[in-house]
């Protein structure tokens, strides 16, 4: 009977980890390869959460919801963690790979490349800070709470250190005049 299986887990029965997986690891493997955008990714996540379903098969209850709704529900929970640990996650491309040329050079894709050039550029005449700050928060897409956080700087320093990288990139480009680059906010 499908009912009892989280419950035999729970009591230890190795039997019962067969069936679970027989009878629940199509439902969590096509959660993963829907919610994840690697193969790997959906392998390694159906790992961890058969792991969960097993350290909390003792606190299935039936009066609650179906084995299939607390299975799904821990497949959905860890899904999503890994989704957001993953958004979180700096990445290891660096400004060179995201600034690559396209092998397919169209004149909007040629006048881009030509631009992050330029951008690329007014960002190597900044302090090592600032450019640090501006590429987590461009490329990366953090936060300043976020890139104090990963880099263990004050928050008010990492926001000084983006508006000032910002007006003097801005000013190395020829954007703008200094006086009216102050009223910016980044």
């Amino acid at each position: 009977m499908a009912e009892a299986i989280l419950q035999r887990i729970a009591q230890g029965d190795q039997d019962a980890v067969q069936a679970a997986l027989k009878t629940y690891g199509g439902l969590v493997w096509s959660l993963a390869k829907r919610m994840l955008r690697n193969q790997e990714d959906a392998e390694d996540a159906v790992q961890e959460i058969f792991l969960d379903i097993w350290k909390n098969a003792g606190r299935f209850d039936s009066s609650q919801s179906s084995e299939t709704t607390f299975v799904a529900m821990i497949a959905r929970r860890r899904l999503i963690d890994r989704l957001r640990f993953n958004q979180r996650r700096i990445s290891a491309d660096s400004l060179e790979d995201v600034l690559a040329e396209p092998a397919d050079r169209s004149d909007q894709n040629i006048q881009t490349v030509v631009e992050a050039k330029e951008a690329f550029k007014a960002l190597d005449v900044l302090r090592p800070e600032q450019k640090q700050v501006l590429q987590m928060s461009i490329i990366h897409g953090l936060s300043h709470q976020e890139i104090a956080d990963a880099t263990g700087m004050p928050l008010g320093t990492v926001k000084t250190h983006a508006r000032r990288g910002l007006i003097q990139a801005r000013q190395y480009l020829g954007i703008g005049s200094p006086d009216s680059q102050k009223e910016v906010a980044v």
